[in-house]
């Protein structure tokens, strides 16, 4: 498990954040947001002053990251950028989370590097990583800035055979008691515009793969536009789905046959297939995964799987 509980005993009183800079040659500031989170322990309770002095017995809670042998697809002296797989969370979401891709970030480039964007669990593709605080700034400013362009391939039911636009305004979802949706199209929304072009048109399985360009950063934004649309990702089970499936999903109730038969796939069949972006000079990065071969992991209109492996 990336977060470990390590104790210490401190012969002489000390300042906590000096002890954890010497101990595991963070920064002051990296040492005191440590503390500020309550992950130094005495007599297992938190203690959450950074300007505390400690000695004694105590227990330390940091990441230590455990690769599972995820290279990156691009190296360069300020970022990687890697192929995320479906099914891995970006981040660790809680201190159990057993893997997540910050384990790869920081086994290659060290505790400085981090993540600079989010992708949904699900979703596989281009994950842009800084190898240390000033890129981590400078990339995190260039998304919030809309300087970073992304584009998306997507799996949908049906023949697609025009391209579109969505442009509806997106708002957060309050109340879940009778819908698992995160966000929703409303009238006092956040402007969001989505661009969709058609790709490919499987005959045997009649689906559609479409590229799906954000010129917002909403969350969810590709799948609600298309949901709004009826053309909902297939192997979504959150839009498009029954309130009982969906709660399903989210609590890890639902079966595989549950999820092939309700949503269409395996996965969530959405992919992020390039990045666009300049730091120090122009890049644009397109994802190695050959996103036209997922097609396995799609049912066919009688909910059957057409390809193993």
């Amino acid at each position: 498990m990336p977060f470990v509980k390590r104790p210490f005993k401190i012969e002489k009183p000390i300042k906590a954040f000096l002890f954890i800079m010497k101990q595991f040659n963070f920064t002051q500031g990296e040492s005191q947001r440590l503390i500020a989170k309550g992950r130094i322990l005495i007599d297992g309770k938190s203690i959450y002053n950074t300007g505390a002095t400690i000695s004694g017995d105590i227990e330390v809670v940091y990441f230590e990251p455990k690769s599972r042998g995820l290279k990156p697809i691009f190296v360069d002296k300020n970022f990687l950028v890697y192929d995320k797989p479906s099914g891995v969370l970006v981040h660790p979401n809680t201190m159990s989370t057993e893997y997540s891709m910050l384990d790869e970030v920081r086994t290659h480039s060290g505790q400085n590097a981090n993540g600079t964007h989010r992708i949904d669990m699900e979703t596989s593709g281009l994950f842009l990583a800084s190898r240390d605080k000033d890129a981590e700034r400078l990339l995190k400013g260039s998304f919030e800035k809309k300087l970073i362009k992304k584009s998306y391939l997507a799996w949908v039911r049906g023949r697609v055979e025009e391209p579109f636009v969505v442009e509806e305004p997106i708002c957060i979802r309050k109340d879940y008691s009778s819908n698992k949706h995160k966000v929703k199209i409303c009238k006092n929304g956040k402007y969001s515009k989505t661009e969709f072009n058609i790709i490919y048109y499987d005959k045997e399985l009649d689906t559609t793969l479409i590229e799906a360009i954000p010129l917002t950063g909403r969350l969810h934004q590709i799948r609600l536009h298309l949901f709004h649309v009826k053309r909902k990702i297939l192997g979504d089970p959150i839009y498009g789905t029954s309130f009982n499936i969906a709660t399903k999903y989210l609590e890890g109730r639902i079966t595989e046959e549950e999820r092939f038969r309700e949503t269409g796939a395996r996965r969530l069949m959405l992919h992020a297939n390039s990045l666009e972006f300049t730091y120090e000079n122009k890049y644009k990065i397109y994802s190695k995964f050959n996103f036209m071969l997922s097609k396995k992991d799609i049912c066919d209109k009688n909910r059957r799987l057409p390809f193993e492996g």
